[in-house]
């Protein structure tokens, strides 16, 4: 199945997960994944959060950043990729001058 995020219509979204500024989302969702394509301009973030029901898998395509992973900073530039398991916490940070472009991936876990 192919995914063209030209296709699909960017959201902006202000303070996403009580982060800073803008971020840029073109996303699609079934029951089971959410993957994205994004943008954080300079000086924006995605808020810390919880992963309760499913995990986060995030690759940076350009720029560099640092997420905060459970109380710990971890610096990021492109071809990283950062994880967060579920039941563990983080937030993605655009501390540069220039965007932080990245493509995650979240996908549910089906807890009984």
């Amino acid at each position: 199945m192919l995914i063209d995020f030209g296709k699909i219509e960017n959201t902006a979204i202000k303070e996403f997960k009580g982060g800073k500024n803008i971020t840029n989302i073109r996303m699609f969702v079934d029951s089971n994944n959410k993957i994205m394509s994004g943008k954080l301009e300079s000086d924006s973030s995605i808020g810390l959060h919880t992963h309760q029901t499913n995990s986060e898998i995030i690759y940076i395509l350009s720029g560099k950043g640092r997420v905060l992973f459970d109380g710990e900073y971890e610096e990021l530039t492109a071809g990283s990729c950062h994880y967060c398991p579920m039941g563990h916490s983080h937030s993605l940070i655009n501390n540069s001058d220039s965007d932080l472009v990245f493509f995650a991936v979240v996908p549910e876990h089906n807890i009984k």
